[in-house]
């Protein structure tokens, strides 16, 4: 029987617009609604027993501490220490390589679950035709140079995340990545989970809506309007958030008294190649079969 999770959306106003009971074998409504905010929400995606044992494996990895890692001090966001050797220095942000840390993660990238989703988010905002005569069939890929960590905000020397597109570092032929965000235990304000800008994946915004580090400006006075539509994301373990990597977004601190655990996931097709020689093309891809062939014209045209 196909699983039936319940698809969360919502206005620009933040408020829920729609929950309901959605069945996995038919999805072109989640896939005109992707294509529409840039983000959906799959509750109780991933099963309990499967996220026990990739938060228990997460915080076994931290306590041995299992590299490779990423510390709050190498970012540098607001809240981070100031260097490795200040008070908190050696505060984790990110295990990084969550597909070769343990098979476990690995097999949930590669889940029907997952891949059955992310093949038609893709299919609803993809602007290449796949598979024409000629062409090697698309195939879709896990990316190993973006994301492919476990998330692990701390209670302390967490720092907060303006608010940013993730492929402003990334290098494609194109920007249609979807990011799967599996959340390992509770996630909301309190303890620094995500804030989204429905639609805002389908703007193209002016380079001074930026700053140098390509953060979107809070101190610019056209980005308000946009800044008046932002939801907060809370979410329960077994969630997944899928989003488009155009997508605005941001997170602030964790001040709760626990670790705020994420597995996060990018996707692409095989036709959007990385550009030779940048960090998107350092390493090889894992591949998770065949890229969605006909949705992509269904999907675009849903109301």
């Amino acid at each position: 029987m196909p699983a039936r999770v319940v698809c969360t959306s919502f206005e620009n106003s933040g408020h829920i617009l729609m929950s309901t009971r959605f069945n996995l074998s038919s999805i072109s409504t989640l896939a005109a609604e992707f294509a529409r905010q840039g983000f959906v929400v799959l509750r109780e995606l991933c099963p309990p027993d499967t996220i026990e044992a990739m938060r228990s494996q997460a915080l076994a990895d931290l306590a041995d501490g299992v590299g490779p890692v990423e510390y709050e001090a190498e970012v540098g966001y607001e809240g981070a220490p100031a260097s490795l050797d200040e008070p908190g220095g050696r505060t984790v942000r990110r295990l990084l390589d969550a597909l070769g840390r343990h098979e476990m993660y690995q097999q949930w990238a590669l889940s029907g679950e997952l891949t059955q989703v992310v093949r038609a988010l893709l299919g609803a905002v993809q602007t290449h035709q796949n598979d024409a005569p000629g062409q090697a069939a698309s195939r879709l890929l896990v990316v190993r140079a973006h994301h492919n960590c476990i998330m692990t905000k701390q209670p302390d020397f967490s720092s907060s995340t303006g608010w940013h597109q993730d492929i402003r570092y990334w290098s494609y032929a194109r920007p249609e990545l979807v990011n799967a965000w599996t959340a390992l235990g509770e996630e909301s304000s309190n303890n620094g989970g995500m804030r989204l800008i429905p639609g805002s994946h389908r703007h193209e915004f002016a380079d001074d809506c930026f700053d140098a580090q390509r953060f979107f400006r809070t101190d610019h006075a056209p980005n308000q309007a946009w800044l008046d539509r932002a939801v907060q994301m809370d979410m329960r373990p077994g969630d997944v958030l899928f989003f488009h990597a155009r997508l605005l977004h941001s997170a602030g601190r964790n001040l709760s008294d626990e670790r705020k655990l994420s597995l996060v996931l990018s996707y692409r097709d095989s036709s959007n190649t990385p550009v030779p020689g940048s960090r998107s093309a350092a390493q090889s891809d894992l591949d998770s079969g065949p890229a969605t062939r006909s949705s992509s014209a269904e999907y675009r045209n849903q109301p």
